[in-house]
C-alpha cells in the first residue's frame, strides 16, 4: 500500500499560528472529499484531551481532528509531556521516541488520504542538537514545509528570512510555501515586500491570512490567555479566573468568553475579584505550587469572600482540589509537601496518587444551586487528573451515566451552596449548563439574562476558519504540493 501523502506547517517560532493554519488545513481538505488527519510529534502544551480509548493527546491535536472530522488517537500526538527531565536525558532518550513518532505517523499514512503535520517552536532552533518535531519529521514523512511568520508581532520579513538562513541547506531545500499570518488591513500594502521576499528567498508566498479577531477554536498553551480573556463595556456578568501560573486545560474557559455580555478576566490580584459574578478556579499541572501561589497573592481571602457573598464560585480539576479542605500527597507524586490545606470551602479532601486518570466521560445536570436550571441537561466532557477526591458532605454536581475506560460511576462534583467543584473539562461546553449558570449570575446582580446565552456560537467555528484561511492562500498550489487537488473547498 502506497503511503499517504504529507504536507507539514512550520513557523519562525512558538505562539505564530502553526495550530490555527493546520486545523484550517485538515479542515480545507476534508471539505474536498480527502480523509485528513493531524500530526504533531511531540506537544508540551499544558492543555491535553482525552481519545476514546483513555490515552491524552494535546488539545491542539484533537481539535485539529474534529475540524477533519476524524476521531483523535494516540497516533496524532504520540510524545506529550509526563515527565520533568533534564536535557540530557531527553537527548538520550530521544531514539526511543523517535521510534514511536515514525511508527505512529505510518501509521496514520497507512489509514488517511492526507496527513497534515504541525511543527514546534521553529525549526532553525541552532541550539538544540536533538529536535524530534520539525525537519526531522519532514525528512521521514517527505512532506513539503509551509513556514508561517506572524506579522503582528512585528518584524516578520526578518524572522522568514532569519530563519531560512540558519537551516542546513537540505532542510531549506523543504520549505515550498511561505505563509504571512495575523494581517491586519489592506494586503496589498504589502506587495513591495511580499516581493522581495521572495526574490531574497526564492520561495513562493502562498498567502497572507488575515488576523482572525477571537480564535474560533482552543488555544494550546498560555500564549493564548490574553486571546481568552473578554472584557466588554457594561456587562452582564463578570467572570474572574485567577491566572495560575502552571494553569492547564484553561480552553474551558472560550465558551464562557464567546457569550455576549461576558466579561472574563484573569486575575492577578485580589481587587479584580471583587466585582466578579463568578469565579472560576481552573486546572493546574501543579496543584500544590499554584495554591500555595494564591495565597501568596491574597487571592484565597478574595474566593472566600466571593463565597461569603453569595457570589457562585466554581472549581474544575485542579481547582476542585484547592477548594476541598486538605490536599494529601504522600508519595510526593506531585511536590515535596505530603499535606497541604486547602480553602476549605468544599467538604473534600484529595489524595494524590500516581496513576493518573484520563477518561471520556458522559453525564447529566443534577437539580440545585446555581445549575439548577439546567437539571437533566446532557454534559460531554472528560477527566484528566491524579489523585483521588473523598466527599463527606454537600451535594453531587453531574450523575455519570458512562466513563468510559472505567466502571459507570454515579456522581460527579461537589456543591454546597453557590460553590461547586467538579473534575468534567469541558463541562461548559453544555449550553443549557452555561445558560443556568450565566443566568443565577445575572440575577444576583439584577440584570436580565441575554436570550442567546447557551446557543452554540462555536458549532460552525471550523468552517468559518476554513473559509476565511482559504480566501487567502493559493489553494492550487497548496493542492499541488499535498499531491491531492483542491476543487472543493466551501462549506
Amino acid at each position: 500500500m502506497t503511503a499517504a501523502p504529507c504536507l507539514m506547517v512550520q513557523g519562525t517560532a512558538s505562539g505564530v499560528g502553526k495550530s490555527l493554519l493546520v486545523a484550517a488545513l485538515c479542515r480545507i481538505f476534508a471539505r474536498a472529499g480527502y480523509r485528513v488527519a493531524p500530526f504533531k510529534a511531540q506537544n508540551m502544551s499544558l492543555n491535553a484531551a482525552v481519545t476514546a480509548d483513555g490515552g491524552e493527546i494535546g488539545r491542539a491535536q484533537a481539535v485539529q481532528a474534529a475540524a477533519a472530522g476524524v476521531e483523535p488517537t494516540l497516533d496524532m500526538n504520540p510524545i506529550r509531556a509526563m515527565a520533568s527531565l533534564r536535557w540530557r536525558e531527553y537527548s538520550a532518550l530521544a531514539p526511543v521516541l523517535w521510534t514511536v513518532i515514525a511508527d505512529s505517523l505510518g501509521r496514520l499514512r497507512a489509514a488517511y488520504d492526507l496527513v497534515v503535520i504541525e511543527g514546534a517552536g521553529s525549526p532553525a532552533e541552532i541550539n538544540l542538537v536533538v529536535d524530534l518535531a520539525n525537519m526531522r519529521v519532514a525528512a521521514l514523512a517527505e512532506a513539503p514545509v509551509l513556514l508561517v511568520g506572524d506579522i503582528d508581532r512585528g518584524g516578520v520579513f526578518a524572522a522568514l528570512i532569519g530563519t531560512l538562513a540558519l537551516l542546513a541547506a537540505e532542510d531549506r531545500a523543504r520549505v515550498a510555501g511561505l505563509i504571512i499570518n495575523r494581517f491586519r488591513g489592506d494586503p496589498s500594502v504589502l506587495d513591495p515586500g511580499l516581493d522581495l521576499l521572495s526574490a531574497r528567498t526564492g520561495v513562493p508566498i502562498l498567502g497572507v491570512v488575515p488576523h482572525l479577531g477571537e480564535a474560533p477554536l482552543p488555544e494550546e498553551d498560555s500564549l493564548g490567555l490574553d486571546g481568552i480573556a473578554r472584557d466588554v463595556g457594561e456587562p452582564r456578568v463578570v467572570v474572574a479566573v485567577p491566572r495560575l501560573p502552571r494553569i492547564a486545560n484553561f480552553d474551558d474557559l472560550e465558551p464562557l468568553a464567546a457569550e455576549p455580555g461576558v466579561a472574563v478576566r484573569f486575575a492577578s490580584r485580589p481587587e479584580t475579584l471583587a466585582d466578579a459574578d463568578v469565579v472560576v478556579l481552573p486546572g493546574s499541572k501543579t496543584t500544590v505550587a499554584d495554591l500555595a501561589w494564591l495565597r501568596d497573592r491574597r487571592l484565597d481571602g478574595a474566593i472566600a469572600s466571593a463565597a461569603r457573598d453569595g457570589r457562585i464560585v466554581i472549581g474544575i480539576c485542579g481547582g476542585y482540589q484547592m477548594l476541598g479542605e486538605r490536599l494529601d500527597d504522600p508519595d510526593h507524586v506531585e511536590s515535596d509537601v505530603a499535606s497541604a490545606r486547602g480553602l476549605g470551602l468544599l467538604p473534600v479532601v484529595t489524595t494524590f496518587a500516581r496513576t493518573k486518570t484520563t477518561r471520556r466521560v458522559r453525564g447529566r445536570v443534577l437539580p440545585g444551586g446555581p445549575l439548577d436550571a439546567a437539571a437533566g441537561a446532557d454534559v460531554d466532557a472528560y477527566e484528566i487528573h491524579c489523585g483521588e477526591t473523598v466527599v463527606h458532605g454537600g451535594a453531587p454536581v453531574f450523575a455519570l451515566g458512562e466513563r468510559v475506560g472505567d466502571a459507570p460511576a454515579a456522581v460527579d462534583g461537589t456543591r454546597t451552596g453557590g460553590v461547586l467543584g467538579t473534575y468534567l473539562h469541558g463541562c461548559f461546553s453544555s449550553g443549557p449548563l452555561r445558560r443556568a449558570l450565566l443566568t443565577a449570575a445575572a440575577a444576583r446582580r439584577g440584570v436580565a439574562p441575554d436570550p442567546r446565552w447557551g446557543t452554540d456560537a462555536l458549532g460552525d467555528r471550523y468552517d468559518r476558519l476554513a473559509d476565511r484561511v482559504a480566501a487567502a492562500l493559493d489553494l492550487d498550489a497548496l493542492g499541488r504540493l499535498a499531491r491531492r487537488p483542491l476543487s472543493v473547498v466551501t462549506a
